[in-house]
């Protein structure tokens, strides 16, 4: 009894201190060192946590690309030149009321690809956008839920820290769990197009005044967009192609969006050091909760709580299917409640190696592709569900009383069932996420 009650009493003091406010990294590597006192494990698993944390975490070369994709997006962001993109790119794409969300999204994607950072992307996203999606003709909760579900396409679309984060925790190449996540993406994006179509399709033109001539247009996109594109294909490109290391990659970048910004004439030493500040601060907090995951992860292991939900799995019945089923509906539900980093460190040493030994007719490396990504696009409605949604509050920070709660909420349902749909698509249809492989 007690090896059944002993796992089932960690996680739940683990998501009670987590729930109740404390610092997540230290509520893991406490509830870590609590119940290595309460087991029978020896006092020498302490030694052996330690070079757990050296080897996963300290000496990861792969994880540097952390701060250096942070830091490129926040190059970008604090030089002004994401914001020179997304004004040039709205300019080049307005028009009707549907080619006005389409170019939102457009932007979505640029800023996604170029930062990967989502507090960024949406408050960018809102505070130029936003007014000109209701001149357009939108309502309040449809204008709030496009520029939600635009800004989280970051923590999807390659270069991605969650992507990277997911391929260390399940032992998947990263530049496979780039070019997997391609599709998906896409895929999202075109489901939320067409539902912007759909819906604005009968709606007056309002906005043709702000139209462009074609010249003038293509004129925007080489200059404001083009050299940000560029970056992205150099970035995406060097990994997917095998000519670059992620890590070197992110090197790439970081470099890239300095010369870019120097290139535009916005180069200043007080944005690339707040930049870098900022920087320290995110890498820190991402570390110190891996450190902390780590712990927890062992402990959890040593005590039998990775056999305890294998058995508990097995025990369903309906095969490989069924597993994976119960462990996208566990994601999904703990996505309202924990942030992303906090599920992935948790929950992927877990569950990764369970589902890597079904059968889906897939090789063991495709699978764990396959189901890094389905994690992350299940993953992303955690930045959009009530009431703990990241990208809902960097909405309501950016825009003040232009949105009410209700609105936001409202907006952001429809974007969670299509995501939902994207998730049903990528689960029946694998090669959708390994047609790149």
């Amino acid at each position: 009894m007690m090896d059944t009650a002993l796992p089932i009493l960690m996680a739940v003091v683990t998501l009670v201190g987590i729930l109740s406010g404390y610092r997540v990294a230290f509520v893991l590597a406490g509830s870590a060192a609590l119940f290595i006192l309460f087991s029978d494990l020896p006092m020498a698993f302490f030694k052996l946590i330690v070079s757990r944390i050296y080897a996963n975490v300290l000496s990861n070369w792969l994880l540097v690309a952390i701060p250096m994709f942070i830091f490129m997006g926040l190059v970008l962001e604090k030089t002004g030149v994401a914001k020179q993109s997304l004004r040039g790119a709205q300019m080049a794409l307005g028009g009707s009321a549907a080619g006005m969300g389409v170019s939102v999204l457009v932007i979505g994607v640029l800023l996604a690809a170029s930062s990967g950072i989502v507090g960024a992307s949406v408050v960018l996203i809102a505070l130029l956008a936003l007014p000109r999606l209701l001149e357009a003709g939108y309502d309040k909760p449809t204008s709030a839920g496009l520029i939600a579900s635009s800004g989280t396409l970051a923590i999807l679309i390659p270069p991605s820290v969650m992507l990277i984060v997911l391929g260390d925790q399940l032992q998947a190449p990263v530049p496979d769990m780039f070019a997997g996540a391609i599709g998906p993406g896409l895929l999202l994006v075109g489901l939320y197009a067409g539902y912007v179509i759909l819906r604005m399709r009968r709606a007056p033109r309002r906005v043709a005044n702000n139209a462009v001539s074609a010249v003038h247009a293509v004129r925007r996109i080489l200059v404001d967009v083009a050299p940000l594109g560029f970056l992205v294909v150099c970035v995406l490109g060097s990994i997917i192609g095998g000519l670059a290391t992620p890590t070197e990659a992110s090197g790439i970048g970081a470099f890239g969006a300095i010369l870019i910004a120097f290139a535009y004439g916005r180069f200043r030493i007080s944005a690339i050091m707040s930049a870098a500040r900022e920087t320290v601060v995110a890498t820190s907090m991402v570390m110190m909760v891996m450190v902390g995951a780590t712990c927890f992860s062992a402990v959890f292991r040593g005590i039998g709580g990775d056999e305890l939900i294998s058995h508990g799995l097995s025990s369903l019945g309906g095969g490989p299917w069924m597993v994976l089923g119960v462990v996208m509906v566990s994601v999904f539900v703990l996505g309202f409640v924990l942030d992303w980093l906090e599920i992935t460190l948790i929950l992927m040493p877990i569950f990764g190696p369970i589902v890597a030994g079904l059968d889906f007719g897939l090789t063991r490396e495709a699978t764990l592709v396959w189901f890094g990504v389905l994690v992350a696009v299940n993953l992303q409605t955690s930045f959009l569900t009530p009431p703990f949604g990241f990208s809902l509050f960097y909405l309501r920070g950016a825009v003040g009383d232009q949105l009410a709660t209700r609105d936001v909420y409202r907006g952001v349902i429809p974007f969670i069932a299509l995501q939902l749909v994207a998730l049903g698509l990528l689960m029946a249809f694998p090669r959708l996420v390994t047609g790149l492989l």
